[in-house]
């Protein structure tokens, strides 16, 4: 069984989903390799960041009681698979091109633990992995050479690749994320709960 994840590092509905996807493959018997895509939510932040609070505002227009119910659904429903979201810490909504790269140059064995170093760095830390020095402690921090990444996200390294990911991504009808894609047949997107994982792993199974 093959999975195909797009995803976005700042997105809060992708780390739930990664975890209810993690824990159907817990109750699952078969085998199954999950891939990892850039997807960006929005590739117009400019690469030093932007004010996390009025970007939250802008896209809420304005509404600060949305704002606060905005980050209320996500955190209650992390909370409940042992997830951490710390919104107030975050002060920065980054250009998230860099930490994809860093994913991208990232061992394969290493790559989930990136991810979630990415996610606590973000959502629970308040860092922001749009910022170099952010992401080389991160490298640093999964047991990568930090002076080999600074190195190498000063260069171009892997960038055509991860916005590449993210066309293709485009071409493929992605328009939000989380989006799950098993077996190249069925697909969903958004943090469904474990029992639709399984679901769809077993309508899966059927249809190879």
């Amino acid at each position: 069984m093959r999975i195909d994840v797009f995803h976005d590092t700042v997105c809060p509905w992708c780390r739930i989903g990664k975890k209810h996807m993690e824990l159907a493959l817990e109750q699952y018997d078969g085998e199954v390799k999950v891939y990892y895509h850039t997807f960006f939510l929005n590739d117009s932040i400019p690469p030093e960041g932007a004010d996390f609070r009025e970007y939250m505002m802008a896209k809420g227009r304005g509404m600060v009681t949305e704002l606060e119910q905005f980050f209320e659904a996500p955190r209650e429903m992390g909370r409940r698979v042992g997830i951490n979201f710390n919104f107030e810490a975050i002060t920065k909504a980054p250009n998230t091109v860099d930490s994809h790269r860093l994913i991208a140059m990232t061992p394969d064995e290493q790559k989930v633990a990136m991810i979630e170093a990415l996610y606590q760095a973000y959502f629970e830390d308040g860092q922001d992995i749009g910022a170099r020095d952010v992401l080389v402690g991160v490298a640093e921090r999964v047991g990568l050479d930090s002076e080999d990444i600074r190195g190498r996200l000063a260069t171009d390294e892997a960038k055509q690749q991860v916005i590449g990911e993210a066309v293709q991504g485009q071409q493929l009808g992605v328009t939000g994320v989380p989006m799950f894609v098993f077996n190249n047949m069925l697909a969903f997107s958004g943090a469904q709960p474990p029992d639709a994982f399984l679901q769809v792993l077993k309508q899966a199974e059927e249809l190879a």
